[in-house]
């Protein structure tokens, strides 16, 4: 995968990702027109299905909620790249599809930069600035629940093989 990258600080939690007012809806479609909003209001209108969000320690702290990984991912995110993630985040982002990575070098990649990520290699390139960055392997578990779309449809197809 390959997109722009939009830089985001330390702790940015769950109601930075999708603020609670968005809360009363769980229709991807909805929560997407909203991601990120109360960190910049033109986020989804500057933002491109495919890109990336590079962040600093501790994304997607707060609440353990789903929505947020969620609608990051409708909103057309295709990674995130943080040093660290809150554990509950960490693990909702993969049921829900979404891959992200931790990355501590984060510091060294630019808004507007673009980057491809390399699951296989476990890579990160900085297109923009010709830099290669090693990533801590995902889980084989976990990079399946991606490539099938999240835990659910990991959970259909493994129920299908099984009829």
């Amino acid at each position: 995968m390959q997109g722009k990258v939009w830089k985001f600080g330390d702790n940015i939690d769950t109601d930075l990702i999708i603020a609670a007012r968005y809360l009363n809806t769980s229709e991807a479609s909805e929560l997407a027109k909203h991601v990120m909003e109360d960190e910049d209001p033109e986020f989804v209108s500057k933002m491109k299905r495919g890109d990336i969000i590079v962040a600093g320690e501790n994304f997607g702290c707060g609440s353990s909620r789903e929505h947020a990984p969620i609608a990051l991912k409708a909103a057309g995110i295709s990674a995130i790249i943080a040093p660290t993630f809150a554990r509950i985040f960490y693990r909702n982002a993969f049921n829900m599809g979404l891959p992200i990575f931790e990355l501590a070098e984060t510091v060294e990649i630019d808004e507007g930069d673009t980057v491809r990520i390399d699951m296989d290699a476990g890579e990160v390139i900085n297109v923009s600035q010709a830099k290669t960055y090693k990533f801590a392997p995902i889980p084989e578990f976990m990079q399946e629940l991606v490539d099938a779309g999240g835990l659910i449809e990991f959970a259909k197809k493994e129920i299908a093989q099984k009829a």
